[in-house]
């Protein structure tokens, strides 16, 4: 029997760790494992997983193309066919959108787009909406009122 004293980890369960610079009978002496010379052999010597040798690197080699408006404001769309599934008299808000899960997002605006038919009335208060839509919204009845 085994006595706590005498307990052991298993051979090959733990390593030895490196010992770096300690002379050649280590076998990590003289170079502590870094070659010969070099960038990579110097203290702090590290370079960027970007860098190409002094070669013109990729992100100045691609053509640069058009640019992004920061003044775009992104809408989540929303067709007339998918509002045709709600009843007649509703009123149609983002809350209630998000509630349907018509939307996906409470905080970004709404715009309302002319595909598809309705021949419900609904009142549509939104962010935005397109010619065609607010057209078929009034000639089935329903009105459209713009929020900001």
């Amino acid at each position: 029997m085994n006595k706590l004293t005498q307990l052991r980890p298993q051979t090959g369960a733990r390593r030895k760790r490196k010992r770096l610079g300690c002379g050649d009978a280590s076998g990590h002496g003289g170079t502590s494992t870094k070659g010969h010379k070099g960038q990579k052999a110097r203290s702090g010597g590290k370079i960027p997983a970007w860098f190409e040798g002094g070669q013109m690197p990729l992100q100045r080699r691609i053509p640069k193309r058009g640019f992004t408006n920061p003044f775009k404001i992104e809408c989540q769309v929303v067709n007339l066919d998918r509002l045709s599934r709600l009843e007649a008299g509703v009123e149609v808000t983002p809350e209630s959108l998000y509630e349907k899960r018509l939307v996906r997002k409470r905080k970004i605006p709404i715009k309302i787009l002319g595909t598809g038919e309705i021949s419900i009335p609904l009142k549509v208060k939104v962010h935005a909406i397109s010619k065609t839509a607010r057209e078929k919204l009034e000639r089935a009845g329903g009105s459209v009122e713009l929020i900001d």
